[in-house]
């Protein structure tokens, strides 16, 4: 079997090639990609513009850093430049899809984006955490130094500083507290969990719908839309040289089958349209044949007509029926299967 790859001067045939793909769990990114070059097919771009975007974005500014970033990826110039456009194609289809659409995504998940600095001691000893509170309150502790000795979370590495986090970081219950406080409020003793927790509101960070953030709404659409594709799009592999069906079939046995397939369709058109009108000649010759038998010469006119129905009905009797065409048309695209 001929070699689909090369490593070295290993040789690896298709089937093992795909078998490969599979265990080492690299099919799904191969479906992936091949689902967005789907997506991307219609998009166009610049592709002086694509490459710069490209450049710039990796920070390749001279010909010897392109050239390097070209032998560290394993790619030709050509290569490097069909790359460049299709990420910009791949911009530019998020863009058209869903760019006027942005503001309403934010809007509605802004509570979530908002980000917030906060200060945390968390303990289980409930007696602990009311003393640790009033030296808070009363004596002026330093927050940091009680969250450093009396902390039993992470936090206290910290000195009890958490953040900048989206509010979507902390407990819900946590998040709710911080999202109506007041930068400095100090929060009594609260129990989160299996925690009695004091927090403290540091300063709170409203979202923007700035480029970092539309991009990531952007990409979140994306995905959501590619995971659908691909669920919907079930992967199967097929040994070489078989269709879906599994069975074998050259391209000149379809074209063959096509062409057959067709002419018998033509030909039970025109059979069937010669049948109709020689049994509508039939008819009238046979209501001729009736008026004129009421006549005086009927005798001498009935004759010929008789003659003439015969030789339709003889001309009819002998073409094909379009069952038997039809049933030949079956036939033959069977046998071109099989073959």
């Amino acid at each position: 079997m001929n070699a689909a790859l090369q490593i070295g001067s290993k040789s690896i045939d298709t089937p093992t090639l795909l078998q490969k793909l599979l265990q080492y769990r690299l099919l799904e990114t191969f479906v992936k990609e091949t689902i967005i070059e789907e997506l991307i097919e219609d998009v166009t771009c610049d592709s002086t513009v694509a490459y710069e975007r490209f450049c710039q974005k990796r920070q390749l500014q001279t010909d010897e850093q392109q050239q390097a970033w070209r032998k560290q990826s394993h790619l030709s110039a050509e290569q490097m430049q069909l790359e460049a456009e299709r990420e910009m194609r791949l911009q530019l289809f998020k863009e058209n899809t869903w760019g006027d659409r942005l503001q309403t995504f934010f809007l509605q998940r802004k509570e979530k984006f908002d980000r917030v600095v906060y200060s945390l001691i968390r303990t289980q000893n409930k007696e602990l955490a009311y003393e640790l509170y009033f030296r808070l309150c009363d004596d002026g502790d330093s927050f940091a130094d009680v969250a450093r000795q009396y902390s039993e979370g992470k936090e206290s590495q910290t000195g009890g500083l958490v953040g900048p986090v989206e509010m979507s970081v902390p407990h819900p219950m946590l998040a709710k507290m911080l999202r109506i406080s007041q930068e400095g409020q100090l929060w009594e003793p609260t129990k989160i969990g299996d925690w009695m927790t004091i927090v403290r509101c540091e300063k709170l960070i409203p979202a923007q719908l700035n480029e970092p953030m539309r991009q990531r709404l952007l990409q979140e659409q994306f995905q959501t839309l590619l995971n659908q594709r691909m669920q919907a799009s079930p992967v199967k592999l097929m040994p070489p040289g078989r269709s879906p069906q599994g069975t074998k079939i050259s391209e000149q046995q379809i074209t063959s089958q096509t062409v057959n397939k067709k002419a018998i369709k033509k030909q039970v058109k025109k059979v069937t349209s010669a049948q109709k009108t020689l049994q509508s000649q039939a008819a009238q010759d046979q209501n001729t044949q009736n008026q004129n038998a009421q006549s005086q010469n009927a005798q001498n006119q009935i004759k010929p007509t008789e003659d003439t129905v015969d030789v339709l009905a003889s001309t009819v009797k002998g073409l094909p029926s379009v069952d038997s065409l039809a049933l030949e048309s079956d036939v033959a695209e069977t046998g071109a299967i099989r073959a």
